[in-house]
Formats: C-alpha cells, sequence, structure tokens
C-alpha cells in the first residue's frame, strides 16, 4: 500500500498540521480522528489495515488529518466562545487547505467522501452538511449530532450552527438542501455499550422531516462504542453502499 506522510503550516490554524495519505486511485475518503487523536489513528487502531483491500483495488483514496479538539471542545481550561472560534478555524482549515491538498492529490471532479467514529462522526456529518458543494457525503459512526454533548453547557450561535441536530430543522435555503439531498449520507450505530442509538434515531428524523435521503443502520447490542465495531462498520459501508 502507497503511503505518504505530508505537513504544512496552516494559516487558518496558524501551527504545522500533518496529513497521512493511502493508495493511488479511486474516490477520496477523508478520515477525521476521534476525541482528542491525531492523523496516524485510524492506522494504529487498524482501521487502514481493515479497509485495505478497498485502497488495494483502487476504489478509494484515504486522506487521514489531526484533530484539534482538545484546543477547542475538549479545552477546559478555554472560554466556551473561544472553543467556537477555534472550531470555526478548524471548519475553515478543512474547507479551504484539505479540499484542495484532496482535489491537487487526485482531480477536481474525484468524489470526496468524509467519514470519523465517535466526536469524529458529529464533525464528518458537520463538514458534510456545512459546504456540500466540496464533499459529496459522509460515513458517521457510532456518533451524537447535538454538539452541546461536548460543550459542558455552553451554548451560543456558533455552537447552533456546528449542531446538526440543532440547525438543519431550520435550513430552508434550496441550494443547501438540494446539494445535500444529492450527497451520501449514511449513520451508523451499535446498541451495545457507550453507543447511543436513539440519538441516531432522533437526527436521522430530523433528516427525514427535510426529505434528505439517508441510511440509518443500527446494529445490535453485541456492538460497542470501540474500533471492533468501526472495523467492521466502515468496510461493510465500502462494500455495500459504494
Amino acid at each position: 500500500m502507497k503511503r505518504e506522510l505530508t505537513s504544512w503550516y496552516s494559516h487558518a490554524l496558524a501551527k504545522e498540521m500533518p496529513v497521512a495519505t493511502y493508495g493511488h486511485y479511486g474516490f477520496a475518503l477523508l478520515l477525521i480522528p476521534t476525541a482528542a487523536a491525531d492523523f496516524l489513528e485510524y492506522e494504529r487502531f487498524q482501521l487502514i489495515s481493515a479497509i485495505s483491500s478497498f485502497i488495494n483495488d483502487g476504489k478509494i483514496k484515504v486522506f487521514s488529518i489531526n484533530s484539534i479538539n482538545n484546543e477547542s471542545w475538549l479545552n477546559k481550561q478555554m472560554e466556551g466562545a473561544h472553543k467556537a472560534i477555534r472550531h470555526n478555524q478548524f471548519n475553515e482549515y478543512v474547507f479551504n487547505e484539505v479540499i484542495p491538498f484532496i482535489k491537487n492529490n487526485t482531480s477536481w471532479e474525484t468524489p470526496i467522501i468524509v467519514s470519523g467514529a465517535s466526536f469524529g462522526a458529529l464533525h464528518s456529518m458537520n463538514l458534510f452538511l456545512k459546504r456540500p458543494d466540496l464533499i459529496n457525503g459522509a460515513i458517521a459512526m457510532s456518533g451524537v449530532y447535538d454538539l452541546t454533548e461536548y460543550t459542558d453547557g455552553y451554548y451560543d450561535e456558533q455552537v447552533y450552527y456546528n449542531s446538526p441536530i440543532h440547525y438543519i430543522p431550520n435550513l430552508t435555503d434550496d441550494w443547501f438542501l438540494s446539494r445535500i439531498r444529492a450527497g451520501k449520507i449514511i449513520i451508523a450505530t451499535g446498541s451495545g455499550a457507550y453507543e447511543d442509538p436513539n440519538a441516531n434515531r432522533r437526527f436521522s428524523e430530523v433528516l427525514h422531516t427535510k426529505s434528505i435521503p439517508h441510511k440509518l443502520d443500527i446494529w445490535g447490542e453485541d456492538i460497542t462504542h470501540d474500533w471492533p465495531t468501526w472495523r467492521k462498520m466502515l468496510p461493510h459501508f465500502l462494500g455495500s453502499e459504494f
């Protein structure tokens, strides 16, 4: 498997940001880390190995980036408003730096699907919903789509605009809705320890009210909030839905 490590100084984040790339060809799969993890997390926990056949066969080319959650929502010493500012800087980093990097390393016509587990699922869904002109869909695993789950009670306009279960019900702009409806949305969760299937059902209902096509896949009580689950889920959906 072709593996490359790249980094550049991000102007949006004012720091060096690395990216791991796996493969040669295929549609682009952009991986967003869980919680406080880094760009090599999916490799360390063998998820890259679990999807290696898709990489080696040229179905996907994977791009894995760093999180900055420790500098935003998981930073207990930072004020809520400053956390929101930092989170929006992360969004701008993805939209204005990572997406062009992916396009330059594939083609400008190559579809981009964003994926993540746990907190990465929320970020993945939010990134797609905010810029469906740049990203073509999301595979969200074991997520909740209410950002207030992570904000320690803080709520403002920027939390609202990064919390899909809050802003999607009020979205009426057909420019966004038509592009979101054209995308590929997969919402998957287990029903075992530390999973929240009801949160996924609630978000699915929100999407239904907006006539947004999507797949809600709730797995059994033996499926827990952990890496063995995501090593099963991601290859399953890459094989069955793409």
